[in-house]
């Protein structure tokens, strides 16, 4: 083809619609401007360049002016943003300039924690990304995902995401899960052949495989139609990419903020009354309600939590762990219940042939032979097993090999003798089975069969022993299942091995001749238990965290390796019970056990939801196609970086190393990153609410203002920025052994009981101003200043433990030090010129000694009140 109407093609590649389906292979080669050898590297290279990276739509990058900008768009930053504009109109300069400086506090240091936390991701991120295997100049090659291009020929395997539109030219048993296009539940079998399309749903077109979808099972070829956007899901996820995702800390931070902003606006237009009708000076009531509303607003709140998440990503990205979605992590915090696949989690994930045996268990080449036949020949995606079988040398060695005491210590090698492939029947999760055809040395078509041994029982007539074949009868079946489950009681996963001769030859096989079969034998792997898993269950439970797995594995292997780690059975739960189960049922049943056996994709699903309806938080980690359900639909989907691309992509964390361990880092810092963004609302919270109730009364009973709105203002300057230290706080150790979901009623009734102390100690200030030292308004202005910056910036000390503060628990150094700074700093302004600008005065000596026990007695009553409220209500 010249190049003129290459270009053509091109240009008319991504404009196909879906009268093309009816196309034959040929036709489509022509129009696609390509071949079965597939593109060049070269012409690859040129359609990248026209047709963009295939990625789907998603929130376009923004620029790093546009992130900053969009900080401000917060319900708090927008607040004060207003309060300032109403300040320069009524020519409150200073004051509109302070209260800008606490938006753009708030706002810059939010976004260079985020921005440090983007970056360390997307390092880590550029380690896992998906590939895809491609045809190029006739040559295999594994070529990343976003560089694949229309008319790229795509190899297909069991557990490949689909990396673009796919036109399948050719297949054999493929099934695809489309339900995130379609929501259909059950994978739908594809076909090569042309079709012609009448209907207006997806799953019709059976030759066309779409865009983020997965290969359940089989194997096929498929040409490139459409990539990017142009794809069914990247038209779905255009529109997609403008809409969040809510988790439900976010909720519980959304539902904190409107609550303290309804709080503010009911007050402030209460003190802004009071003040206008008693002192009959509108502008100064409305400037002074102005300063109050920011005094009550927890504008630090949206830089606390994006700093604390984010140092909570930047730390778990140190230890190799890519954190997906920042939230994740207090979902890491708050989670109750950890669900996982048994292999490679619990075990080793190393596994070892161990034995190869007749169904009497004694050793038997030829059971290894056949096994071996069968993991080399299929095309699928060969899984740890067949990979284990693979490792061992084929039973018919060649002459002058010499002995071979162990046949599994050699590495991947073809089998002595050469035989011809047929056919396969690819594995799926129905079955259990996996299947080739071979033709042996007297031209016969074998078929050998590998799989779960309650299927291959299924499927079997007869049996060999000793070179004999005999019928298999009922009682037959019921001594070889007890050979079968002495193996796997022993902790061996056991796969059983049939084979049977078909006297008429076929050019295509299909899981319908998996009949009749003759049971050989059974190979029996190891996958010994990971030294660290007891104690990371331990450590787990010790967390509050209760372990439960949930394995597509049979129960007694499960039951073995449960018991070599110390997981305590509680109720063993089989794929059959929960197949028979309605979800009220199985909703109970999930609350009483922790093992779950010979589970399908589907059923590790249900018992996940089913987890929910019992108000769990649920984690979920695992690595195989069979785990992706399970991960989209747990709170955290935890996988790894070897794990199978759909794996990956469920997941909101990848851990770089496969190791339990990683897992108390994650919990722990997701229970530090809540609790340091509650000691904020706890304390801010309080605080704010007991100025409200000081504000009130003092604006009832005074003649003039109890504190100057640039006071008010300074006042909370000041206090916002002691508080920049709190995500460097440690956290209690008895903290973080207990998951902690947002209970918002727990902060209701905490507001209610610590905040009215601050007033009562307002109100002790306003006497001993008044009475003992005849304060005029300068003075009473000046001396509740100090009063009040004080009591904040020193309160966080003791809300921020459970325990008795300083003596039990320390605070973090940097938290000490921004605490003693701005108490200093406040404490020295009225001494400076700087303090007549801001209207204060010297208070006399006399008032600093009445301003100590005032503290002093503050502390220790919010102390003993909040030791009381603990007992009362426990520690959140």
């Amino acid at each position: 083809m010249n190049n003129k109407n290459a270009t053509n093609g091109r240009k008319k590649i991504q404009n196909w619609d879906f009268d093309h389906i009816g196309s034959s292979r040929e036709l489509l080669f022509e129009k696609l401007a390509t071949s079965i050898k597939g593109l060049s590297d070269e012409e690859a290279g040129r359609r990248l360049q026209e047709y963009g990276l295939n990625e789907p739509a998603k929130k376009k990058k923004r620029t790093v002016l546009i992130q900053i900008l969009s900080k401000f768009v917060n319900p708090l930053v927008i607040v004060l943003l207003v309060i300032a504009a109403f300040s320069i109109f009524f020519g409150e300069k200073i004051e509109a300039l302070l209260v800008i400086l606490m938006a753009i506090m708030s706002v810059f240091l939010s976004f260079i924690q985020e921005y440090r936390a983007g970056r360390e991701a997307e390092k880590l991120s550029e380690m896992v990304r998906a590939t895809a295997t491609v045809y190029r100049d006739g040559q295999a090659h594994e070529v990343k995902i976003r560089e694949i291009v229309p008319g790229d020929i795509v190899d297909l395997f069991a557990g490949d995401m689909i990396p673009a539109d796919l036109r399948i030219i050719s297949c054999k048993d493929l099934f695809i899960n489309q339900a995130s296009l379609t929501g259909e539940s059950f994978p739908i079998e594809k076909i090569s052949a042309p079709i012609q399309y009448k209907g207006s749903s997806p799953s019709e077109l059976t030759n066309i495989a779409f865009m983020g979808s997965s290969v359940v099972s089989g194997t096929g070829l498929g040409i490139v139609v459409k990539t990017g956007i142009a794809t069914q899901f990247g038209e779905l996820s255009r529109r997609l990419a403008g809409i969040a995702v809510e988790t439900g800390f976010d909720k519980g931070i959304r539902k904190f903020t409107w609550l303290m902003i309804r709080l503010m606006l009911v007050l402030v237009v209460v003190i802004f009354l009071i003040n206008a009708l008693t002192k009959h000076n509108f502008v100064q009531a409305f400037i002074f309600s102005l300063a109050v509303a920011v005094g009550l607003t927890p504008e630090m709140l949206p830089m606390l939590v994006a700093v604390n998440l984010s140092k909570g990503a930047i730390a778990m990205s140190k230890k190799q762990v890519i954190v997906k979605r920042l939230s994740s992590i207090q979902n890491f915090g708050a989670m109750d219940v950890l669900c996982t696949d048994k292999t490679g989690t619990l075990t080793l994930d190393k596994i070892v042939l161990e034995k190869y045996c007749d169904v009497v268990r004694k050793e038997d080449e030829s059971v290894l032979e056949l096994a071996y036949l069968n993991s080399f020949y299929q095309t699928g995606l060969k899984n740890i097993l067949d990979k284990a079988v693979l490792r061992c040398v084929p039973p018919s060695v060649p002459p002058g090999a010499g002995s071979r005491p162990n046949p599994c210590d050699g590495g991947e090698k073809p089998p002595a003798k050469q035989y011809k492939k047929i056919d396969e029947v690819p594995f799926d999760f129905s079955r259990k089975i996996m299947s080739v055809v071979v033709e042996t040395d007297d031209a016969r078509h074998r078929i050998i069969s590998k799989g779960a041994p309650e299927e291959i029982f299924k499927r079997c007539s007869r049996y060999e022993l000793e070179g004999e074949t005999v019928d298999m009868e009922q009682l037959v079946l019921t001594d070889l299942k007890t050979e079968f489950d002495y193996l796997s009681s022993e902790g061996f996963r056991v796969l059983a091995v049939a084979y049977k001769d078909f006297e008429k030859k076929k050019e295509a096989y299909s899981k319908d001749d998996e009949e009749a079969l003759i049971l050989k034998g059974y190979i029996a792997f190891l996958d010994p238990p990971k030294p660290t898993a007891r104690r990371t269950i331990e450590m787990l439970r010790r967390l509050g965290i209760e372990f439960k797995v949930l394995t597509g594995d049979n129960e007694l292997v499960t039951r073995k390796i449960c018991s070599d780690v110390g997981i305590d059975v509680k109720g063993l739960v089989t794929g059959d019970t929960i197949e028979k189960t309605s979800d009220d049922e199985l909703t109970k049943l999930a609350k009483r056990s922790s093992v779950f056996a010979r589970l399908s994709p589907l059923q590790k699903e249900r018992v996940i939801h089913a987890l929910h309806r019992n108000n769990h938080t649920v984690g979920y980690l695992g690595d195989g196609i069979n785990d992706a359900l399970a991960l989209k639909a747990a709170d955290v989907g935890i996988s790894v970086n070897n794990a199978v691309d759909i794996a990956k992509e469920s997941a909101d964390i990848i851990l770089l190393k496969k190791s339990l361990m990683v897992l108390e880092d994650g919990v722990i810092e997701g229970r530090k990153t809540f609790g340091n963004i509650l000691k904020y609302i706890k304390m801010g919270a309080s605080s704010n609410f007991g100025n409200m109730i000081s504000m009130t009364g003092a604006s009832l009973f005074l003649p003039f203002l109890p504190m100057l709105p640039i006071q008010i203002l300074l006042n909370n300057f000041l206090y916002d920025a002691s508080q920049i230290a709190i995500p460097s706080d440690e956290v209690d150790e008895e903290y973080v052994l207990k998951e902690r979901p947002w209970n918002i009623d727990y902060i209701k009734k905490f507001i209610m009981f610590i905040g009215p102390i601050s007033s009562i100690f307002d109100f002790i200030t306003f006497g001993v101003l008044l009475w003992i030292f005849r304060a005029g308004q300068p003075l009473f202005n000046t001396g509740w200043f100090l009063e009040s910056l004080c009591t904040q910036t020193l309160v966080i000390h003791i809300i921020r433990t459970g325990k008795i503060p300083f003596i039990e628990s320390k605070p973090s150094q940097f938290l000490i030090f921004t605490s003693i700074y701005i108490v200093t700093i406040g404490l020295f302004i009225p001494f400076t010129p700087l303090g007549k600008h801001f209207g204060f005065v010297q208070p006399p000596p006399g008032y600093f000694l009445a301003l100590i026990i005032i503290i002093i007695a503050y502390l220790f009553m919010v102390h003993f009140v909040k030791s009381w409220f603990i007992k009362k209500y426990g520690y959140e």
